[in-house]
């Protein structure tokens, strides 16, 4: 497939307040991938306003960019693999399976992740994990705004594996093997309808603000985390509160708001 035209990337460069990089190299993918995370929110609203979750390079763009919405793992690593493929990075899809929280992976096609110029693990779509790239050819600890990170071979996995930690905690297992998008359908249907993926519990939109904290609107609840780790939460009474906030804290103008699939049981 060929990249994004000019006009698309430009547009896409626009949404993240970025301008086009003058070469295509770890100091820019670093860049990117901050404001990406800062601009476009991790969001699960579609499963709740029984939005279709389309994994075409038009959706994608249409819904991320023009639109101005997010997406989950599959929508925002899909449309940033297009960004950067389109700016010159050799961009590689590659499926993982999240762990849960007995700490057992989750099903196939779990996880979409980029490979980038063949070194660099980037990941847009994983809600709060590593603010930059991780780099695949470092063995050690990698030190990140989002905490301390650590790639490392898949000990009972198949070979070629890999499993990635964050704070010591396993995050997710990833396959080297690279997919193409539509390899990924099935994962997002799983997670678009299914009662035992988490996100048909409840609507979730959040991202990274600009001091380095989060921002997390969580069904009715605001939830903001100061870079220092700082949390308040604060209960929206209304719809129009909740409607103000989207607006205000992620720039998404719903016309009408998002109801959990599955709810979670009272106490959950």
């Amino acid at each position: 497939m060929d990249p994004l035209d000019d006009a698309r990337t430009d547009a896409y460069l626009r949404r993240l307040g970025a301008v086009r990089p003058e070469e295509a190299g770890g100091a820019s993918l670093r860049e990117l991938h901050l404001r990406h995370l800062k601009a476009v929110p991790f969001e699960n609203l579609a499963i709740h306003l029984g939005e279709e979750i389309v994994l075409t390079r038009d959706a994608l763009f249409g819904k991320i960019v023009t639109a101005g919405r997010g997406g989950i793992c599959y929508e925002l690593n899909g449309a940033f693999a297009e960004l950067l493929g389109a700016l010159g990075y050799r961009v590689e899809l590659l499926q993982a399976r999240v762990y849960g929280k007995a700490g057992e992976v989750g099903i196939p096609y779990d996880h979409l992740a980029l490979r980038v110029d063949g070194r660099w693990l980037a990941d847009v779509g994983f809600g709060e994990h590593s603010a930059y790239p991780l780099d695949l050819d470092e063995p050690g600890e990698q030190k990140d705004p989002g905490g301390v990170f650590l790639v490392r071979a898949a000990a009972d996995g198949a070979e070629g594996d890999l499993d990635v930690l964050r704070d010591g905690v396993p995050a997710y297992r990833l396959e080297t093997r690279p997919r193409v998008l539509a390899d990924f359908r099935t994962g997002a249907w799983w997670h678009r309808t299914s009662p035992e993926s988490g996100f048909t519990r409840g609507p979730v939109c959040s991202r990274i603000t600009e001091d380095g904290g989060r921002i997390t609107l969580r069904d009715h609840t605001l939830i903001a985390t100061s870079a220092e780790g700082a949390r308040t939460e604060k209960e929206l009474a209304t719809d129009e509160e909740v409607r103000a906030a989207y607006s205000a804290e992620f720039g998404m103008v719903l016309d009408r708001l998002p109801v959990a699939l599955h709810p979670r049981p009272q106490g959950a």
